[in-house]
Formats: C-alpha cells, structure tokens, sequence
C-alpha cells in the first residue's frame, strides 16, 4: 500500500485558512498536456488561479485534482488542474502559503549511492585512497598499519 500524498489536504487547508480569514487563495500551477487553464493566460509554463469562492462555481479540490468554473475575459472557462502540477497556493494578501517541489525518488537515489560505493570499495578505490592519504602526511609511506581497534564479544 503506497502513502497517500499530504498535498491535496495542505490545498484545501489554505483555500479553507484563507476563507475564513477573509484572504484571497491563488493557486500556482505548471502546466503540463493534462491541464486544462485558458492557454491565453499561461506564462513560461506557468499559470495563477484565483480559487477564492467569489471568483470559481463548483470549486472542488479532491486528492488528484482542483477543478472549478471561472470567467476569463469575460467567458467562463471549465478548469482543471491535476494535483501533481500545483506548485503553491498562497494567500494573495500575505504571501503566506505553501511551495511544493517535486519529490525525488530518495529511495533510487539511496541505492545508486550505495552502489556506487560498494564499487569503490570493490575497486580498491578507497583503499587507495586511505594509503594515499598517510603517504601525503609522510607517515608509513602508503605502509597499512595494523588496527589498533579489537574485537570485543
């Protein structure tokens, strides 16, 4: 069972925070091929949506999308923005809010590191290093010296 991500709730807690505040939400979106925002308003990629309920009909943030009606230039739009192309939501007023970023795979990024010094350590390459490293300080001129560690039980 894979966790549920924590950003659909963390939105409509600002849109809910901002309501009863009386501050205006604005949703921050990367647009991507499954959103749909007046393309006419999207800049570098990018658009900001106003989701305060005198600006949309029929707002409804549900954990894969934020859909809504709203006027664009005078002409209502049906809007729908999936949750993994929110960037932020904020309040207008205060600039309080939330940034999201994409998660990296930590758990990919974790192994390729193990692996790759399990390759060093295969290869020698730390070893070499370790011997190097005594060598440069004139010690035992890259000579391995017994470990002064023991083994207790």
């Amino acid at each position: 069972m894979s966790e549920q991500s924590a950003k659909p709730y963390i939105v409509r807690a600002i849109c809910e925070w901002c309501a009863d505040n009386g501050l205006t939400p604005y949703l921050a979106v990367k647009v991507n091929e499954r959103t749909r925002v007046p393309a006419a308003f999207v800049k570098n990629g990018e658009i900001v949506l106003n989701v305060s309920a005198s600006a949309t009909r029929r707002l409804t943030i549900d954990n894969d999308f934020v859909r809504f009606a709203a006027r664009f230039a005078g002409t209502s739009q049906e809007v729908s923005v999936p949750m993994d192309a929110v960037s932020g939501i904020y309040a207008r007023e205060t600039g309080y809010g939330f940034a999201f970023s994409r998660a990296p795979n930590l758990a990919a990024a974790l192994t390729a590191e193990t692996e790759a010094l399990e390759a060093d350590v295969e290869g020698g390459v730390l070893q070499r290093d370790v011997e190097e490293a005594r060598a440069a300080k004139g010690g035992d001129k890259g000579k391995a010296r017994p470990s002064h560690l023991q083994v207790v039980k």
